[in-house]
């Protein structure tokens, strides 16, 4: 996984920009589960077994997700699942707020929201049990890293409307920060970024549908 040192905490945040999404779409309240993975795919690939079918799956790479959602597609006979653009999960987990989280800048209500090194035990826990944000989502911030449909690369300059990322790059892009991570990390703007073929038992994913 790619991470910035210290002084590149923010870079790839940067610039500040416009967004409009103009589509609607529908995101899942919570992280895929493990018993929503293997009701679909029909094996469980997580290291988190032992914590339920409740947990979020883990250990699934971007292209595993893309699986995922191609087999969920066919099974209702719909074209219409598919990952949230990093725009979208953006624009989902703040929740029309600007602050460092979609709950506010304070650090010290984190873990009422969030699972993250601190709460963690050093895995996994049951999706939905933290507070969610002010649109009904759990678990934006923490407990497992979410991929998003976009490559990873600069921000643009400008406004810009229905971003899906760059044509071409290495990296897929994953968002939220996970159980293993600090607090700055689970920040709303942090991105995190990997090959889309690596397999984590920090990341996950939830779907989107469109309308």
């Amino acid at each position: 996984r790619r991470y910035g040192g210290k002084a590149e905490w923010y870079k790839d945040e940067q610039p500040p920009h416009p967004v409009e999404i103009t589509r609607p779409f529908y995101l899942q309240t919570t992280e895929v589960s493990q018993a929503q993975w293997k009701r679909i795919m029909g094996n469980n690939p997580s290291r988190f077994k032992d914590c339920g079918d409740d947990c979020p799956v883990e250990k699934v790479s971007w292209n595993d997700a893309q699986k995922f959602i191609e087999e969920l597609n066919q099974r209702e006979g719909i074209n219409k699942y598919r990952l949230p653009t990093e725009a979208e999960w953006e624009y989902a987990c703040r929740a029309k707020t600007e602050t460092a989280y979609s709950f506010g800048d304070e650090v010290d209500k984190l873990g009422e929201y969030a699972w993250y090194r601190d709460n963690s035990g050093g895995k996994t826990k049951p999706v939905g049990k933290k507070k969610p944000n002010d649109w009904g989502l759990y678990d934006m911030h923490g407990n497992v890293w979410e991929w998003v449909q976009d490559r990873y690369g600069d921000y643009p300059t400008g406004p810009i409307l229905d971003p899906k990322g760059p044509d071409k790059g290495e990296y897929r892009v994953l968002r939220g920060g996970s159980w293993s991570h600090f607090a700055r990390i689970l920040r709303s703007a942090y991105r995190g970024s990997n090959f889309p073929d690596d397999r984590s038992d920090g990341d996950g994913f939830r779907v989107a549908r469109d309308f």
